[in-house]
């Protein structure tokens, strides 16, 4: 009886010890990691890195910051946006609606991730946080629908 003790109380230990280093070992992959293994960093703007996907007709965009900190994500399909509700930053995301397009950065802004159908930017702010910019730049919906990076 007291040896089977032993070997539960040596398997919850083991299982207990061995969940974080299973945790740790796990690949960093997909939308909300620090550094996504399943996208290449297309960032235009040095210190900031932006990871792009698209599923199902869906483009999805994140912008993390040098230290891999998730800073904002969004949804984009057909000229309309879907700020996501994650990153440090996510309320500092304004979406600009179809129609109101733009090639160029808003005033004082920079680019950080531009593709044929959505451009994001970056405009420093006197606190030191970043106002990022979600903006269509796709004037053909045709092409908008069928963009995959």
């Amino acid at each position: 009886m007291k040896r089977t003790i032993h070997k539960a109380l040596f398997m919850v230990m083991t299982i207990a010890c061995a969940g974080p280093v299973f945790a740790q070992q796990q690949s960093s992959t997909g939308l909300g990691s620090a550094w996504p293994t399943d996208a290449r960093d297309v960032s235009r703007m040095p210190g900031l890195h932006a990871y792009a996907w698209v599923r199902s007709g869906v483009e999805y965009v994140q912008i993390n910051d040098a230290a891999g900190n998730v800073l904002i994500a969004v949804a984009t399909a057909n000229g309309a946006f879907l700020p996501l509700p994650m990153g440090r930053d996510a309320t500092s995301l304004e979406t600009l609606p179809a129609g109101t397009s733009s090639q160029t950065p808003a005033t004082g802004g920079v680019t950080v991730y531009q593709d044929p159908s959505v451009v994001i930017t970056a405009t420093p702010q006197s606190n030191g946080a970043l106002l990022f910019t979600a903006a269509s730049t796709c004037t053909n919906p045709v092409e908008c629908t069928t963009h995959f990076n």
